[in-house]
């Protein structure tokens, strides 16, 4: 990870709001599953992304439950994260990739949402196949991404998150969507050409990537709001372990997501409490759905190929 983040209390919170609330020159409001999440940033090229990403909270008297500053500020470091847990307001110094303050945004409605609903963030794909979710979680760089966007191609299944989703408890697991349009590679179409012709139109900015609406890719109808949790895939590259596909009992897999921060590397809050909330919320997921651990190692062709037939698919 390559940002930093510092927890900073109320009254340096209070500081910065004085110092930097007259140069914001934008101000646009998310709604994130029912979190109000408000925007206030001096760069016009970060709420234009924050507006396409993002569905829009149209009540206009909804006052904001947590807030991102996004500045240009050089005496500050680059890519400095401070947070404030309590009013949860984060402050982004000197950002230029826009995957992070999406992320960091949804962290902090994550953080409102596991502190005060019992609705948990999960860093990972989620998929709709055959009526059944499935959720896609790895570490970074380990295939998440690929292998979610090679199964969003099937007819039989409907896409709920490429990258960050949230999870409801009740008699089932509820798996419900965050993003309107998704922050996607701009290679995406070399490895799957069916994405091309989104890809040919979509606005590519520096760091090579775009925010695109997949629904001209899939199909309008195949973007869902939710659907209800059946399996994990958890997705790892080792080259010491020679199984390519396996079903691990509940503590081993449970073992490899918390050495892993549970593929989140987003956490803004990460002490003793939060992690107890996280394992117990780990341990549920991983008990109430079946589990598949499948290892990257091999070429791409045949990890995919491994993915669709643990997944039962042809």
């Amino acid at each position: 990870m390559r940002y930093r983040v510092e927890l900073i209390s109320l009254d340096e919170k209070d500081e910065l709001v004085e110092r930097h609330s007259s140069k914001v020159l934008y101000e646009v409001k998310a709604d994130i599953y029912g979190v109000c999440i408000k925007l206030l940033t001096t760069e016009k090229w970060v709420a234009e992304k924050w507006s396409e990403n993002f569905y829009h909270f149209n009540e206009k008297n909804i006052r904001s439950h947590g807030r991102l500053y996004v500045l240009r500020d050089e005496s500050m470091d680059r890519n400095l994260v401070l947070y404030n847990s309590y009013s949860n307001t984060a402050f982004l110094f000197n950002f230029t990739y826009y995957g992070w303050i999406k992320s960091i945004a949804l962290s902090v409605a994550g953080d409102i949402l596991e502190d005060d609903h019992g609705i948990y963030s999960v860093h990972g794909a989620c998929l709709d196949i055959d009526g059944k979710g499935v959720a896609i979680v790895a570490p970074s760089g380990v295939g998440k991404t690929t292998h979610a966007y090679g199964l969003m191609r099937l007819p039989q299944t409907r896409v709920i998150a490429d990258d960050f989703f949230y999870v409801r408890i009740l008699q089932d697991l509820l798996a419900f969507s965050t993003e309107k349009s998704f922050y996607v590679r701009a290679d995406l179409a070399s490895i799957w050409p069916e994405y091309a012709e989104i890809m040919k139109h979509a606005e590519v900015d520096s760091e090579g990537r775009a925010v695109v609406d997949i629904r001209w890719a899939v199909g309008k109808g195949r973007v869902i709001p939710q659907t209800t949790l059946k399996s994990t895939l958890i997705l790892k590259r080792d080259p010491e372990d020679p199984r390519e596909v396996y079903t691990p009992k509940v503590g081993e897999a449970l073992e490899y997501l918390k050495e892993h921060s549970y593929c989140n590397p987003h956490w803004l809050v990460r002490d003793q409490r939060k992690e107890r909330i996280r394992e117990r919320f780990y341990r549920t997921l991983l008990e109430k759905t079946r589990t598949i651990v499948v290892n990257t190692m091999t070429p791409p062709k045949r990890t995919h190929e491994n993915i669709r037939r643990a997944l039962g698919l042809k």
